[in-house]
């Protein structure tokens, strides 16, 4: 597995693979060809359909300094993988210079054939159960263990990590107003977070949760800064859990910081043995993957054992089985905002479970990895991430025959 460094990025929302990765992929190409004169950027599959509502074009013309053409093809894809894209670089002749193909793979993450089977592998083990059957021979707990095997700044990385994820919460907390795109979506959390501190304890935790997974969803959607956890996508279920147990129950930000570590290590048996992308394997991938990266987190934070720890990971990404990534009008904003504010709290519902529980359980977590990858590939294209099916149908249909009625 690569270093959980690589799972956790800082940057613009909405979209871990449609903003940041073309982008990135932009920003590359162009300082390749800085002789070129022009360029296109031809962008397939679900890129295509929902890149309009993820901010695509907007973040490849920034990298080009609007110098570049943007060229939809939405019903093709590119063989790789269905964030396919290709960079063209022209001459002052409009002669072509050089070319690029590549793919954004979730997470941020960029894929061509030359690096398709070449990342940086640091760690010995690419399962839960091999890690595990290590802590047993050798000792340890799951951030030790990934302490130990990662580069050696990560602590000081997740400390960034940390901080970039407080303040999008606190930003968050403190705007009001509508976001961007069509939809016009209101933003919630601020009055979410105010009615909280109104309640009482019985509904206060649960509350409290809600707005910190909504300021961050919210500043997502706004194009703000997030930290992939393991998407933008679902950006706002991990910080909600931390932030919670480090401003309503008093846990010390080094604690945070080791918790920060397992859930990367999560996420990155996910992203090693299936994948992250709701392109590829629908929401189950990010909100249900996002779910288990806390629930680890939360079990770890309330002094849970590596036995636990693991059945809270497996519980939450298990009840997240079969999730479609269908956003409406291709913005990440319905039904992603609210499912970020789900994710956190069945987070916090697996932790409790697996806390009360001995650890032992039938369906590993392995396994649940192995059904969510299984069933990713058999969920239809609809329902990943292209918004032709599931939600964002219904929503169009709805709103097509409400303007050809009289």
């Amino acid at each position: 597995m690569e270093s959980i460094k690589k799972l956790y990025k800082i940057g613009n929302g909405p979209s871990s693979s449609h903003t940041m990765a073309p982008k990135k992929a932009a920003v590359i190409f162009r300082d390749k060809n800085p002789e070129a004169y022009s360029f296109k950027a031809h962008l397939y599959g679900s890129l295509a359909l929902t890149g309009v509502g993820h901010l695509t074009d907007v973040a490849i013309k920034n990298a080009f300094d609007n110098q570049c053409e943007i060229v939809w093809h939405f019903n093709e894809k590119l063989p790789l993988h269905t964030n396919g894209m290709l960079f063209e670089a022209f001459d002052k002749n409009s002669k072509l210079i050089n070319s690029w193909e590549v793919y954004s793979v979730g997470g941020g993450e960029l894929m061509d054939i030359e690096n398709k089977v070449k990342p940086q592998h640091i760690y010995p083990h690419t399962n839960m159960a091999d890690i595990l059957h290590h802590l047993e021979d050798f000792g340890g707990t799951l951030w030790e263990y990934a302490f130990r095997n990662d580069d050696t700044d990560l602590t000081d990385y997740l400390k960034e990590v940390w901080v970039a994820m407080k303040k999008s919460i606190n930003r968050g907390l403190n705007t009001e107003g509508t976001l961007p795109g069509g939809l016009k979506l209101l933003r919630k959390a601020y009055s979410y977070y105010f009615k909280a501190r109104m309640q009482n304890q019985f509904v206060q935790n649960d509350s409290f949760i809600f707005a910190y997974a909504l300021a961050v969803s919210e500043e997502n959607a706004a194009g703000n800064i997030v930290v992939t956890a393991p998407t933008c996508g679902s950006s706002g279920i991990l910080p909600s859990v931390l932030y919670f147990f480090h401003n309503e129950k008093g846990v010390k930000e080094d604690a945070i910081i080791r918790a920060l570590a397992t859930a990367g290590l999560v996420g990155n048996i996910v992203k090693q043995n299936a994948s992250i992308s709701g392109a590829e394997v629908g929401c189950q991938g990010e909100v249900g993957v996002a779910s288990a990266m806390a629930a680890a987190a939360a079990t770890q934070l309330a002094g849970g054992t590596i036995y636990q720890i693991e059945y809270a990971a497996s519980s939450a990404l298990e009840h997240h089985l079969g999730m479609t990534c269908d956003p409406i009008a291709g913005l990440v904003q319905i039904p992603c905002i609210e499912r970020n504010a789900f994710g956190a709290q069945r987070a916090i519902d697996s932790a409790l479970y697996a806390i009360n529980s001995d650890g032992r359980h039938y369906v590993m977590f392995d396994q649940v990895v192995e059904a969510m990858k299984q069933t990713g590939k058999d969920i239809p294209s609809l329902y990943k991430e292209t918004a032709l099916g599931g939600l964002a149908k219904v929503f169009s249909d709805r709103n097509l025959n409400e303007k050809k009625s009289p």
